[in-house]
C-alpha cells in the first residue's frame, strides 16, 4: 500500500488526475485493478523475490535474484542455445504467453499448459475443478493469435485420504467430498467438451487437508501460420478494437485472483469460485478456431483470474495502452458495480483483438456459432489503462506503474537437514502380506473407478490409454496420442510427482519427480532430445510448484525460512535435471500459500512440484504398454536397486519415514534411457513398466494383473536387504519383457543394466524366489483383489 500511496502522492500524477477530474486518491476500481494485478497469483512475487539463502550446517550462503530467472528460465535459455548450435531449435515460444509452444514440423505447433485450481476446489470442489479444466483449455486457445485445436486434457490431484476420520474445522470439507466433487468437475469439463482425458495421477497425504492440489493440463495443436502470419505472435496496434467473446458477466469469481493468493480459513468467500459451462465454451472454441483460420483475429487471450482487468491489462502492454467502456458489456443480471464488471471472473470468455475492418464479418461468424460478441473498447498507445462507464471515468492507471510498480520482496531462506533415524524393519516379515497391503494402499491401489468416468477416446486419436492390457485394467506409465488421422506421428504425455520424498530431501524429491516423468515417457517408447536423429524431436515441460506459506513471520509463520529453503532446493534440482537431460520448461505456474488456518491450528501442504511432460513420438505404432504379453517371454529388471527405502510406500505401511531417500544418478540414467529407447524402437521389447511406488514387487504385480499372466522370478543375489530388493523405489528402473529370440540382442544393447529375473507363465501366480527360497507365491486373483478391494475411491 505504501507504493500505491507514493504513486498517487506524486506531483505529476496529482496534476494529471486533477485535470481529468479524478480524485486525488485511487478510485475503488483502481484499487481493485492493482490488487488483482499485484496479487501473488498474477505477479508471482515470491518466485521473483531476491532471496538470501543460507545453509546452517555448511555455512554456504548465496543471493538468488529471482527463482524463476535463476533456475527455470535460465535452464530453458541454456537448452535453447544448445539447440540453436545444432540448427534444430524447436522451442518457439516459452514463458511469454498463456502456454508454451514448440514445433511439431514446419506447419504445426504443439501448445501445452498446466495450471492449478487449489483454493476454489477447497471451497466448491465441483465448481473449482470444472472451472480449472475449462479455464486451462482457454490457455492454449488464447496463445499467440489463438484458436488452437484442443487435443487432450490431463489432471493430477492431491487429497487427504478419503477415509479420514479426524476433526474437521470450520471452513473445511471432508476429503471424500472434495475428491468426489473434483472428479465430477473434471469429468463434466472434459467429457462435455469432447476432449479426451488421457493422463493423470492421484496422491494421498493427510497434509492435503490444508488444501487439495488440483492440477489441470491441456495440450493442443495449432497451425504454424494463419494467412501467412506466424500464429505464435501477438501483434496489437493503437486503434485495434477490443472484443469480448463468450459468456455474460456476473458476480461469480470476483476476487478470485486475490483469494487464490491467500491461505484458506473459515471466512474464505464462496463467491470467489466460478462455475464453468463446457457447452458454451465448446461453441466459443469452435468459433475462435474458425475466426483465426479466416484471419479475422489479430490475437486473443482468455479472461481467467482477474477477468477483463487481467486480459486487457496484459494485452495493452503490447500496444502501449487501452480504453475500455464497461457500459455495453452484456450482464447475466442487473446490479453489478462497474469495478465488479471489470474484475468478474465469469467463465467462457475471451478478449479478442481485431482490426475495425473485420468487425462485421466477425460478428456474422459469431452469430453462425451462437457466440455473443461485444466491442468494449480500443487499444491505444498513450501509456494508460483508461476504464470508463458511459461518460464517467472510473480508472486511469499508468501501464508502467500497473505492471512494474509492485515492490520486489526480499526474503531469507535457511536450510537445516532434518534429524532422521534408520528404519526399524520387522524381523522375518511376511513379504506376501506386505505386497498385498501395498497393492491396496492409497497411493498404489487401482484408480479404475475414477478413470472410467473420463472419456479417453473421443477424437479417436488415443493409442495408449490410462488402462490397457488383456484385462483392461493395466495401469500405463504414459499416454500416447496421434496428432491427427493423417499420420502416425504422435505425442507421449506423462507426469512426475512425489511430495513425500521432500520430508527427507527436497532436492531429491524434485529431481526424482523429474526423473519419474522422463522414465514414464521412455517406458512407452519416447526418446531423449537429440537422440533420434529426427528434426523437431521436441520435449515440452510444465513445472507447477505448490508450497505452503514460505515468508517468515516470527508469530504467524516461524518456519518460513526453512520452507523457503526447501523451495530453493527444489528449483536447483529442476535446473540441474533440465539442463543435464536437455529437456526444457516451456510454461508452468507456482501456487503459494497452500495452507489452512483456524484459530491456533495451521495445516500446510507438503512442498510439492509436478512435472508434466510431453514428447514427440515419430511413430506411435512402435510404442509399448506395461502389461505382460505372452507366456515364455523373458522378464528383466533394467537398472540397479539401492538400499534407499526412505519415504517409501513400504515404510509408510509401518508408520516410518527412514533416512535414505532414492537419489537420481543422472549419468547412468541417461545412458540407460538411450539404450531402452533404442531397444523399443528396434522391436526388442514386448512390455515395459517403470518402477516407482512399491518398487519391483509392485511393478511385477501390476504387469501381471494387467495381462492375466503370471511370472516365475528368481531374484539375483545382491548385497542388499531383501526388503530393499523387493520394495525400494530406486529411480530410473523398469521391469521389461522380451521374447526369448531377442534375448541376446537385448542383453548386448543394455549390458549390465539388463538383470535377468525369469519368465512369464500361464499359471496365474506371481512366484518369486530368493536364494532358492520362495518369498512370494501369490495367485493373480489375490493380487487383483487386493488392488481393487476397496471398490470406488469415492
Amino acid at each position: 500500500m505504501r507504493a500505491i500511496a507514493r504513486h498517487f502522492e506524486d506531483a505529476g500524477v496529482l496534476a494529471e488526475r486533477q485535470a481529468l477530474g479524478l480524485p486525488t486518491h485511487p478510485t475503488e476500481c483502481e484499487l481493485e485493478i492493482l490488487a488483482q494485478t499485484w496479487s501473488e497469483h498474477c505477479k508471482h512475487k515470491e518466485f521473483s523475490a531476491i532471496i538470501q539463502y543460507r545453509d546452517l550446517e555448511t555455512g554456504q550462503s548465496l543471493t538468488i535474484d529471482s527463482l524463476f530467472n535463476a533456475f527455470i528460465k535460465a535452464a530453458t535459455r541454456r537448452i535453447q542455445l544448445d539447440l540453436r548450435k545444432i540448427g534444430d531449435d524447436w522451442l518457439v515460444k516459452v514463458f511469454s504467453d498463456n502456454a508454451g509452444a514448440v514445433k511439431i514440423d514446419d506447419d504445426r505447433l504443439f501448445i501445452w499448459k498446466v495450471e492449478t485450481h487449489n483454493s476454489p476446489s477447497a471451497l466448491d470442489p465441483y465448481g473449482g475443478a470444472i472451472t480449472g479444466i475449462l479455464g486451462n483449455n482457454r490457455d492454449p486457445l488464447g496463445t499467440g493469435i489463438g484458436g488452437a485445436r484442443l487435443l487432450f486434457n490431463t489432471n493430477v490431484l492431491c487429497f487427504a485420504p478419503p477415509d479420514f476420520a479426524g476433526e474437521l474445522y470450520p471452513g473445511q470439507l471432508h476429503p471424500r467430498k472434495i475428491l468426489s466433487g473434483v472428479c465430477r468437475g473434471i469429468e463434466d469439463g472434459g467429457n462435455k467438451s469432447g476432449i479426451p482425458t488421457v493422463n493423470g495421477s492421484i496422491v494421498f497425504d493427510d497434509r492435503f487437508r490444508g488444501k487439495p492440489l488440483v492440477f489441470c493440463g491441456t495440450g493442443a495443436v495449432m497451425p504454424a501460420f494463419y494467412k501467412g502470419r506466424p500464429s505464435w505472435e501477438k501483434e496489437i496496434a493503437p486503434g485495434d478494437l477490443i472484443v469480448m467473446a463468450g459468456g455474460r458477466v456476473g458476480k461469480d469469481g470476483i476476487h478470485g485472483a486475490t483469494f487464490s493468493s491467500a491461505e484458506i480459513d473459515e471466512k474464505s468467500p464462496h463467491s470467489a469460485v466460478q462455475i464453468g459451462s463446457p457447452i458454451i465454451q465448446k461453441r466459443l472454441a469452435d468459433f475462435l478456431q474458425a475466426a483465426c483460420r479466416e484471419g479475422l483475429v489479430k490475437c486473443c487471450t482468455d479472461n481467467g483470474a482477474g477477468g477483463l482487468s487481467s486480459s486487457i491489462g496484459e494485452l495493452a502492454t503490447i500496444s502501449g495502452g487501452a480504453f475500455v467502456d464497461l457500459a455495453g458489456i452484456p450482464l447475466k443480471y442487473a446490479g453489478l458495480k462497474p469495478w465488479e464488471i471489470f474484475l468478474s471472473e465469469s467463465q467462457e470468455r475471451m478478449s479478442l483483438v481485431i482490426e475495425p475492418r473485420y468487425e462485421a464479418e466477425l460478428f456474422d461468424l459469431a452469430r453462425l456459432h451462437e457466440v455473443e460478441l461485444s466491442v468494449i473498447g480500443r487499444f491505444t498507445g498513450d501509456g494508460f489503462l483508461d476504464v470508463r462507464y458511459d461518460d464517467r471515468r472510473i480508472a486511469r492507471l499508468s501501464m508502467e506503474f500497473l505492471h512494474h510498480g509492485v515492490p520486489r520482496k526480499s526474503l531469507v531462506a535457511e536450510w537445516k537437514r532434518p534429524e532422521l533415524s534408520a528404519p526399524a524393519i520387522p524381523q522375518n516379515p511376511d513379504y506376501g502380506q506386505i505386497l498385498l497391503s501395498l497393492l491396496g494402499s492409497p497411493n498404489i491401489r487401482s484408480r479404475e473407478s475414477i478413470i472410467r468416468r473420463y472419456d479417453h477416446e473421443v477424437k479417436g486419436l488415443t493409442v495408449i490409454k490410462p488402462l490397457m492390457g488383456r484385462s483392461g485394467i493395466a495401469p500405463q506409465d504414459a499416454a500416447i496420442m496421434r496428432f491427427d488421422h493423417d499420420s502416425f506421428q504422435g505425442i507421449a504425455i506423462s507426469n512426475g510427482i512425489i511430495p513425500r520424498y521432500g520430508d527427507i530431501d527436497p532436492y531429491e524429491m524434485s529431481a526424482g519427480s523429474f526423473d519419474e516423468a522422463v522414465r514414464q515417457i521412455i517406458s512407452v517408447g519416447g526418446r531423449l532430445p537429440g537422440s533420434s536423429g529426427i528434426r523437431n524431436g521436441f520435449w515440452s515441460v510444465n513445472d507447477n510448484f505448490c508450497v505452503p506459506d514460505s515468508v517468515f513471520d516470527e508469530t504467524m509463520n516461524p518456519d518460513g525460512k526453512l520452507k523457503l529453503a526447501k523451495l530453493v532446493q527444489m528449483c536447483q534440482a529442476l535446473y540441474d535435471m533440465s539442463v543435464f537431460f536437455g529437456i526444457p520448461m516451456t510454461s508452468g505456474k507456482d501456487s503459494m500459500k497452500n495452507d489452512f488456518r483456524w484459530k491456533s491450528v495451521k495445516i500446510s501442504v507438503p512442498p510439492t512440484v509436478l512435472y508434466s511432460m510431453a514428447a514427440k513420438v515419430e511413430d506411435v505404432r512402435k510404442t509399448v504398454t506395461s502389461d505382460f504379453k505372452a507366456v515364455g517371454d523373458l522378464v528383466y529388471q533394467v537398472g540397479e536397486t539401492f538400499d534407499e527405502t526412505g519415504a517409501s510406500e513400504f515404510l509408510r505401511l509401518f508408520g516410518q519415514l527412514g533416512d535414505r531417500v532414492p537419489r537420481v544418478r543422472k549419468e547412468t540414467a541417461k545412458q540407460r534411457y538411450l539404450a531402452m529407447s533404442y531397444a523399443i524402437a528396434r522391436g526388442l521389447v514386448e512390455s515395459c513398466h517403470d518402477l516407482s511406488d512399491g518398487g519391483l514387487a509392485v511393478g511385477l504385480a501390476e504387469s501381471a494383473i494387467g495381462s492375466g499372466l503370471g511370472a516365475d522370478i528368481a531374484l539375483p543375489a545382491l548385497p542388499l536387504p531383501l526388503t530393499s530388493v523387493l520394495f525400494a523405489e530406486s529411480h530410473s528402473r523398469f521391469v521389461v519383457t522380451v521374447r526369448s529370440g531377442n534375448r541376446d540382442a537385448f542383453e548386448r544393447l543394455l549390458g549390465p543394466d539388463a538383470i535377468f529375473l525369469g519368465s512369464v507363465t500361464s499359471g496365474g501366480n506371481l512366484h518369486v524366489r530368493a536364494a532358492s527360497k520362495a518369498v512370494l507365491n501369490l495367485p493373480l486373483a489375490a493380487l487383483t483383489e487386493a488392488w481393487i478391494a476397496e471398490g470406488s475411491l469415492e
